[in-house]
């Protein structure tokens, strides 16, 4: 390789890297091209997706003639905790017409810090049967508060009866186009923080071709000056040229000798 076709390589190689470079979508991009795609994600999510309806029923928990209060308060943290075991035991699928599976994976249950007061909700894909799920579970507590009324001394009554809601409780199509872009945005972020830096790769490359120019280029100028040095040498018809220096300067001894 002659010395005057490593500049021609370099540019080459340079202007290589500049097209691909080129080809690439540009980080301003990044972030909007991920939130489009995320409010699409969304959108199509919240159009798609099947609505789901919430009803939820109240049963509080009082205390009897002589109880303490504070007894109903941790009665009722205790029947939240089993709600679902003791409408499973009782007739509670059967009220709903639905499977025991079904009522245990629909029905979540919730006490509140400052009341005896349960509420328990239930999801279905139909309004009239995420209602009788939840006053299924309330029917089937306040039975068992009933057969236990005797030793816990306490009664379990229905507060309110839940009512056939008339919207689904699942977010609309705007809702989730929303939280899709946010989510977009965010991984976008993401991305932008973890991909390296066009700077640093092309310092790296710069570095990488600096060094290869050093490298083949040394060799390059060691031997041309080789050559000029050898052609003067030739050109000025001196014997002693020609030979490597030890020996010039044993014949210029000799010589002298």
């Amino acid at each position: 390789m002659t010395p005057r076709t490593l500049p021609v390589r370099r540019l080459l190689g340079r202007l290589a890297r500049r097209a691909a470079r080129a080809g690439r979508p540009g980080r301003a991009w990044t972030v909007p091209a991920a939130v489009l795609a995320g409010a699409v994600a969304g959108g199509a999510y919240g159009l798609l997706s099947t609505p789901e309806y919430a009803a939820t029923s109240y049963v509080v928990v009082v205390p009897g003639e002589g109880s303490d209060p504070a007894g109903a308060m941790g009665l009722a943290q205790a029947y939240g905790k089993v709600a679902t075991d003791v409408a499973l035991t009782g007739d509670a699928a059967v009220w709903a017409r639905v499977s025991p599976a079904t009522l245990r994976a629909s029905v979540a249950a919730a006490t509140s810090p400052d009341a005896p007061m349960i509420s328990l909700t239930a999801r279905s894909d139909r309004p009239e049967t995420a209602a009788a799920m939840a006053d299924g579970v309330a029917r089937a507590l306040v039975q068992k508060g009933a057969h236990t009324q005797a030793s816990t001394r306490v009664r379990v009554v229905q507060f309110s009866r839940a009512t056939t809601p008339t919207s689904p409780a699942s977010p609309s199509a705007p809702l989730a186009a929303l939280v899709g872009a946010a989510g977009g945005g965010l991984l976008g972020g993401l991305f932008l923080l973890v991909r390296p830096k066009r700077g640093t790769a092309a310092a790296g490359g710069a570095a990488a071709d600096g060094g290869t120019a050093a490298e083949g280029g040394a060799p390059a100028d060691g031997g041309g000056a080789r050559g000029s040095a050898a052609g003067s040498g030739a050109g000025s018809g001196g014997r002693g040229a020609a030979v490597p220096g030890p020996a010039v300067k044993g014949a210029s001894q000799a010589g002298t000798a």
